[in-house]
């Protein structure tokens, strides 16, 4: 793609390449921040069956798993409910009519198998997740404007559900991480996109640079989100084509691929606490982009 930084029909300010050495992601969230439940626990000290990825858990994941038809292997539900959980009941009876054989297992059980004590009773086991490809990412995007969430080793997999739920509530046409040192789609990721992991494209690749260097060759401008960008969100160019580069939750974006990017924006910040998780920076820039791109759709209409 030719790096004339001009905005089209002069929409805009000029896009500028920034982001250099240490360059970190407004997203970035520290350890006293972040919740008990999405924290990540110590080496050795999870439960056998956390890190699966062929298990969802929850009541309004699962019940999303039934309904787009995804094939489920088996049920674990809780035992001897009854009268005291009817919608329970009827969740189960919907496994019968869908013939997907039914454990009825005791609390404990499903506990060791949660991944963060959140089950609501039900964990089904699915195959595992099959990722998309930047191809795929691409062609979702068709040829006007769309929306692309890079996760620079973004590792915290209630973040990385949160940010696919996101992305597929403005339409984005997927997210992109690395293969390595990333969160991967898992039973966290099911329970905190509920359910949104099986409507998006979802591409891992080995090389975040290499990835960027391909969607600018389709077209897509690249943006690292960062608190050490000099221009605001209100005020850089987030719309038509664009891949939104979102940072790790202690390193922020990695001096490969911050250089990589065309332009650098921060979010505005008046408090005195640290700035916003990535999942929650993700929502804020997300839907800017979507406002953008509908006042662009108003004019031209």
């Amino acid at each position: 793609m030719a790096r004339d930084i001009s905005r089209k029909n002069g929409r805009g300010p000029a896009r500028q390449k920034q982001g250099g050495e240490g360059a970190r992601t407004h997203g970035k969230s520290s350890q006293r921040g972040r919740s008990r439940a999405g924290s990540e626990e110590p080496r050795g000290t999870r439960p056998p069956g956390r890190d699966r990825t062929d298990l969802i858990e929850g009541r309004r994941a699962v019940e999303e798993a039934l309904a787009c038809g995804m094939p489920l292997r088996s049920a674990l539900v809780l035992a001897s409910s009854g009268e005291r959980d009817q919608a329970l009941e009827r969740l189960a009876a919907k496994f019968d009519e869908a013939s997907v054989p039914v454990e009825r297992v005791a609390r404990p059980r499903l506990d060791a198998l949660s991944s963060h004590g959140a089950h609501q009773g039900v964990i089904v086991r699915t195959r595992p997740f099959v990722y998309a490809t930047l191809t795929d990412v691409i062609a979702a995007a068709g040829s006007s404007d769309a929306l692309v969430i890079v996760l620079d080793h973004v590792t915290d997999q209630g973040n990385f559900g949160a940010i696919v739920r996101t992305a597929e509530v403005v339409g984005a046409a997927g997210v992109v991480v690395a293969k390595a040192r990333s969160a991967s789609v898992g039973i966290g990721a099911y329970k905190t996109s509920a359910g949104a992991v099986m409507h998006l494209p979802i591409a891992q690749v080995s090389n975040l640079a290499r990835a960027l260097d391909e969607l600018k060759g389709a077209g897509f401008w690249s943006c690292a989100a960062t608190e050490h960008a000099r221009e605001d969100a209100w005020h850089a160019p987030l719309d038509g084509r664009l891949a939104l580069v979102m940072g790790s939750e202690g390193e922020g974006i990695s001096r490969l691929v911050a250089e990589k990017c065309d332009f650098s924006c921060r979010l505005p910040q008046r408090g005195r606490v640290e700035s916003l998780n990535v999942a929650q920076a993700t929502t804020v820039l997300c839907y800017e982009w979507l406002r953008r791109v509908e006042l662009g759709a108003e004019r031209d209409a």
